[in-house]
């Protein structure tokens, strides 16, 4: 396990990052994972698998929820090396491993160690013309997100909004300016929502690569079932289909969550791929 990494050594695991990146059309390491190995993040462990040369064949990751994911680089695929560095990974601490893109090999290698599936993320998208803006409920105004002014307000609503989904109802201000500090962050496509003077909802955008995405959109429990989260979807959709040209829209939501799903089913979402989450058995 490395404790501490150099900066070359950051941007070695970076580059076999990219490569499979390229090779197999989807990140095999989340956002969240990408932004620790740059940032050096303390609550996060890494494994590198080397050959005997010492060339970089794999690397994996373990937060601090003892959640891992790992990638064997392309052109070292079916050497052994993603069996190893699963056990490596599982024997480190590790108690869930994402298979992104839901992959047969991850998915036949997870069999292999007895691994449970425990969670389904779908990937959806919609390609076409924004849909119509509903009106906002009344008394609720829009505004969008300013840097150095609004992080306290959103933190807050975040953490009542997700505060049944722990992973993003738990983001702190260290979470929420890395990404602030990230180069596809835009706040003209960070959506507000107020009521007196007060945060009640927001939808975050992102464009990057060509593609748009619904990065998160949360509601306050006070205007749950007011309207306010289909109108907030629609304007960032709107946003990013007009104001930056982009086409196809992506989002993430659990397959658990069957209201979320009929909700963007209705505005023309489909699924497009499914990450998967194994578990160890308890």
């Amino acid at each position: 396990m490395v404790e501490r990494m150099d900066t070359a050594e950051r941007e070695e695991i970076a580059a076999l990052l990219a490569r499979a990146a390229e090779g197999d059309g989807r990140q095999a390491v989340s956002e969240q994972g990408r932004l620790a190995l740059r940032s050096g993040r303390e609550d996060v462990a890494h494994l590198t698998s080397r050959d005997e040369h010492g060339a970089l064949v794999g690397y994996a990751q373990i937060d601090a929820e003892w959640s891992a994911e790992l990638v064997v680089d392309p052109a070292r695929r079916r050497e052994g090396h993603g069996r190893a560095l699963l056990r490596r990974t599982l024997n480190s601490g590790a108690r869930r491993l994402w298979a992104h893109g839901g992959h047969p090999a991850a998915t036949h290698l997870a069999a292999e160690f007895r691994l449970e599936l425990v969670r389904e993320l779908r990937q959806l998208r919609r390609t076409g013309p924004a849909p119509a803006v509903p009106a906002l409920p009344d008394g609720v105004t829009l505004r969008t997100f300013e840097p150095g002014r609004d992080e306290e307000a959103w933190l807050k609503v975040n953490a009542a909004a997700f505060a049944h989904h722990p992973e993003q109802g738990s983001w702190t201000r260290r979470d929420l300016e890395e990404r602030e500090a990230e180069s596809w962050f835009d706040p003209a496509g960070f959506f507000l929502a107020e009521r007196d003077g007060e945060l009640v909802g927001f939808h975050w955008t992102k464009a990057e690569g060509g593609l748009g995405e619904v990065y998160v959109v949360g509601v306050s429990p006070t205007e749950q079932g007011s309207g306010l989260g289909k109108a907030l979807t629609a304007v960032g959709l709107r946003h990013l289909g007009e104001a930056r040209g982009l086409a196809t829209v992506l989002l993430y939501v659990d397959a658990d969550n069957p209201a979320a799903l009929r909700v963007y089913e209705r505005a023309g979402f489909t699924v497009h791929e499914v990450d998967l989450m194994f578990g160890v058995p308890s």
